[in-house]
């Protein structure tokens, strides 16, 4: 993996600091990760346009499941945001995108012997993208719930989970279940899947006995930081690619814990298509092809996502339900 100069990872940082909302099946409620101060300890990722990325062999049978419509011009329309890292975002060229969608774009198109097109795409336009065929897919952090299985198909390639981040300095080590947070003061963000989560777990110790959580909301990711190293806040508590990038990159918070985004059930991320078009079974096989082939795992290591990884694509698994 090519390094960078400090310069140019502060610059790509700055420039990824929009949120990108409704991430998943509802607004995340974190902003990207902010400028990371390169430490000794800390990971720097390859932010540069060129991405050296993982080799990708063809699987022919994967390849005849495409539809003719999509197969014609030997092109895969894709449609990912940009703007929260390690997801989608711009490389330090400004312009060229980078991130965890879109390897997993390029890599399934390549399986399918297609060339992906990746479109940078607002969160609210691609539904109606991919409805109107503008888009043939859409690979942007898409949660599967019930509602969407209506209007579009899916195939799985990661699970959606949410992370508990403390200073990497802090004596807690493990947050597993409602009990773990008794007590706790928690950063976390308002209106999202992770505070319902932590209300519903905050009613249980309550109920039980058990300390109340503080709970703790900031708008601004500095200030969030800054409430947390200094010690006024003990967790965060938000969308886990994000806290494990930041933590990656800048060294000075560690993982303590995960949760299902669609707690208490799982919930998965998934390449959408349009209803009834033929692609989802094509990209079932193809990303069956990357995780068989070993390439889907290095993607999600450059990244730092592997403990997301799934082991086979689902074709329509069930969803999250109406909430």
């Amino acid at each position: 993996m090519a390094s960078l100069t400090v310069k140019s990872a502060l610059t790509v940082a700055l420039a990824a600091s929009t949120v990108l909302g409704l991430a998943a099946c509802s607004d995340p409620g974190a902003s990207a990760a902010p400028a990371p101060s390169v430490a000794s300890s800390a990971k720097v990722f390859n932010l540069a346009p060129n991405q050296q990325r993982v080799a990708v062999t063809v699987d022919p049978a994967a390849a005849a499941l495409v539809p003719a419509e999509i197969k014609k011009d030997g092109k895969l329309t894709v449609a990912v945001s940009l703007g929260t890292a390690p997801l989608g975002l711009y490389a330090t060229d400004n312009k060229t995108p980078i991130g965890n969608e879109v390897d997993i774009a390029i890599a399934l198109a390549q399986s399918l012997g297609l060339e992906a097109d990746i479109v940078p795409t607002a969160w609210a336009d691609w539904p109606l993208g991919v409805s109107s065929g503008k888009y043939e897919a859409a690979i942007t952090n898409v949660t599967v719930t019930e509602a969407r299985k209506q209007k579009f198909d899916f195939a799985t390639y990661r699970e959606d989970k949410l992370g508990f981040y403390a200073t990497t300095a802090s004596p807690i080590t493990k947050v597993q279940s409602a009990p773990d947070v008794a007590g706790k003061k928690v950063i976390v963000g308002s209106g999202t899947n992770q505070e319902s989560i932590l209300l519903a777990w905050n009613k249980e110790n309550v109920a039980k006995g058990l300390a109340p959580v503080e709970f703790q909301y900031y708008d601004d990711d500095s200030a969030s930081t800054l409430a947390l190293q200094s010690g006024r806040a003990d967790l965060t508590f938000g969308p886990n690619p994000t806290g494990a990038y930041k933590a990656a990159t800048d060294g000075k918070t560690k993982l303590v814990g995960t949760v299902d985004g669609g707690w208490p059930l799982s919930a998965s991320i998934a390449v959408t298509t349009a209803k009834g078009n033929g692609f989802a079974v094509a990209a079932q096989a193809g990303l069956n092809h990357l995780i068989a082939d070993g390439s889907y795992a290095k993607i999600l290591d450059t990244w730092g996502l592997s403990s997301e990884a799934v082991t086979k694509s689902e074709l329509n698994p069930p969803g999250l339900p109406a909430s």
